[in-house]
């Protein structure tokens, strides 16, 4: 923890194809985002200096605040002079997902145990993970060496085995990725960084296949017994290598690590940190999603466990087809509130992916575009939620067919009922036209149950903050909390069923301004409250006999409401909630709900 109270930060996040740079000052008591610039990222030919971009965002901050942060090519730190005349900064630091971020692969011996494990620890460290190798996935010897050698992966990751155990499918294992030889994506100079975090009774053997092949570095166990997982020295692991080696290669990293005040960290385990921060912070448990043009990644704290995921093949862009294929017309159709034809909607889609930096130029379109975020989110979700799992207790009775069969993992700790407060952020989300769709994309995506906070990232400073955080929690709680999270409302959503639609379902009862209101919502409505940031209400909420809001069916709940730039919205369409396959009937429904939300223009 830095003890020396900062006045000023200067942030970047170099994307694949933008670098957001962002200025913190001091004002009083409190840290504010004050200025925010960007510029296109320079990695690639023909300028290939990361640096490039950094210095040109950098420039259009100091234009824009009027405030001298460079020398030359030089970031000024710290900050000489206060107030106008301030020159410089306190810290700069950075965060970057650019020349295509960290890619892996990891190898365990059981896919459903260790190499499970493995994918969590790289998924956590921010990683992109290319493909699992293990002793039970299906393929012969020669397709993994041939799988390894073609994907060409930034670093690997090895487990296999508990403490104590059998070493024979550990050394297997490490004779297939010896005999592949891999070669890393970027430079051709130094050795695959390899890091071993199985039994540590293996460990020499590993050694003597892969040290003199690689560049062999050896952590902790990640399963140091079936019923334990141990992640955090692995990812730490991932984290110095991806700065040592992975970065140190990239076009203009080097000079750009001699910049910063803190070590540069993969965009999203900065994204992940500064969610673990919030959760661990107010005790309570979050989800947060981003997403982009090529991937979705989900973020989850549940039980005091953080997970993610990334789903790299849901896209809004450049893998938008990607998701038509993995969810199906139907599933896009069911949120698109006119009559289409299927041709058209194909179209469409094929347009974005051909020409990825376009956007909805009509209603219509934008439309559109929203139905297929939502299934986008939902499928990452359903991704998210099945890695998102719990090691099943000691008690439970193995057996070798066991091991071979999902029983490592428990049921999925992702629990709706508990959930919190959703964040989302990506272009879809940040930048609709309107908060409000923004909230029901969530809804629609995420299906929240009982009562859960909406929030969404204004303008992506997730990663910059969350570097920040692990040096410097002040600055970037107070600015997570004041500028970054834009408080939507929150949905209130009671879990079951009735028979037919209009069916009693819930009433909300509330007193605003002197005035006691009763607000009863149909099975197979929703509705809005409108409500500030900042206002709270104490609301009695009484669901009918087939509904829970958490007490048990038909019991009523009492507590605090918090506004948002939306409101409360309540969603009585029941959990689980299914769609009616009726086109017609579908449209109708569709369009009253966007209306009773103010979702579009009437």
């Amino acid at each position: 923890m830095a003890d020396k109270p900062i006045r000023s930060v200067l942030a970047t996040d170099c994307g694949s194809t933008t670098t957001k740079a962002i200025l913190i000052e001091k004002r009083g008591d409190e840290y504010r985002l004050v200025t925010r610039g960007e510029a296109p990222t320079t990695v690639e030919a023909p300028f290939e200096d990361v640096t490039r971009g950094v210095l040109n965002a950098i420039m259009e901050i100091e234009e824009l605040r009027g405030r001298k942060l460079l020398d030359g090519e030089t970031i000024i730190t710290p900050q000489t002079g206060e107030g106008d005349s301030a020159e410089g900064v306190d810290v700069y630091l950075s965060t970057s997902s650019a020349g295509g971020g960290l890619q892996m692969m990891v190898a365990g011996v059981v896919r459903q145990m260790t190499g499970e494990s493995a994918e969590r620890a790289a998924l956590g460290a921010g990683a992109i993970v290319m493909d699992v190798i293990a002793s039970n996935d299906g393929r012969a010897p020669h397709e993994k060496i041939a799988r390894i050698r073609e994907l060409r992966p930034d670093m690997i990751l090895l487990s296999g085995g508990i403490d104590g155990g059998s070493k024979t499918h550990v050394a297997e294992i490490a004779e297939i990725i010896a005999a592949a030889e891999p070669r890393p994506r970027l430079g051709s100079e130094y050795n695959l960084p390899i890091i071993y975090a199985g039994n540590k009774k293996a460990q020499d053997i590993v050694a003597e296949r892969l040290g003199a092949k690689s560049s062999l570095e050896i952590t902790e166990n990640i399963r140091p017994t079936l019923e334990v997982e141990n992640l955090m020295p692995a990812r730490h692991m991932i984290h110095d290598l991806f700065m040592e080696h992975v970065m140190a290669q990239a076009p203009g990293y080097s000079k750009l690590m001699g910049w910063t005040s803190l070590p540069i960290m993969p965009t999203p385990a900065a994204v992940g940190y500064i969610i673990e921060r919030v959760a661990e912070q107010r005790g309570i448990e979050v989800v947060g999603v981003d997403i982009g043009g090529a991937t979705t990644d989900v973020f989850s704290v549940f039980q005091n466990v953080f997970n993610r995921t990334v789903s790299a093949n849901l896209g809004m862009s450049y893998s938008i087809s990607n998701v038509l294929a993995e969810t199906g017309l139907p599933n896009v159709m069911r949120w698109v509130p006119f009559d289409m034809d299927e041709a058209d909607l194909r179209d469409r889609i094929k347009n974005k992916m051909i020409r990825p930096t376009t956007i909805p130029s009509s209603l219509n379109e934008l439309k559109v575009e929203q139905a297929i975020a939502r299934e986008a989110l939902r499928l990452a979700f359903v991704q998210h939620k099945a890695l998102a799992v719990g090691l099943k207790g000691v008690q439970q009775e193995r057996t070798i067919s066991d091991a071979f069969d999902q029983s490592s993992s428990g049921r999925t700790i992702i629990n709706m009922q508990t959930l919190d407060l959703l964040v989302g952020s990506g272009g879809v989300l940040s930048h609709a036209p309107r908060r409000c769709q923004s909230a029901a994309m969530m809804i629609d995506a995420f299906m929240p149950e009982f009562v859960t906070k909406l929030a969404v990232d204004s303008i992506f400073m997730m990663p910059q903050l969350g570097v920040l955080a692990s040096e410097y929690p002040e600055p970037a709680t107070d600015v997570f909390e004041k500028d970054c999270l834009i408080h939507l409302g929150e949905c209130i959503a009671p879990v079951g069923n009735a028979k037919k639609q209009g069916d009693p379902c819930v009433n909300v009862k509330y007193t605003r301004n002197g005035e006691t209101i009763n607000r009863d919502v149909a099975y197979g409505e929703m509705a809005l409250i409108p409500m500030e940031f900042g206002e709270e209400i104490t609301a009695t909420i009484t669901p009918s006999k087939q509904f829970d809001m958490g007490d048990g069916k038909g019991k009523e709940v009492t507590g605090k409401l918090a506004g948002g730039v939306v409101g409360l919205i309540i969603d009585a369409r029941g959990r689980p909630f299914t769609m009616t396959e009726d086109k017609d009937e579908r449209v109708r429904c569709l369009k009253k709900w966007e209306a009773e939300l103010g979702l579009y223009p009437a």
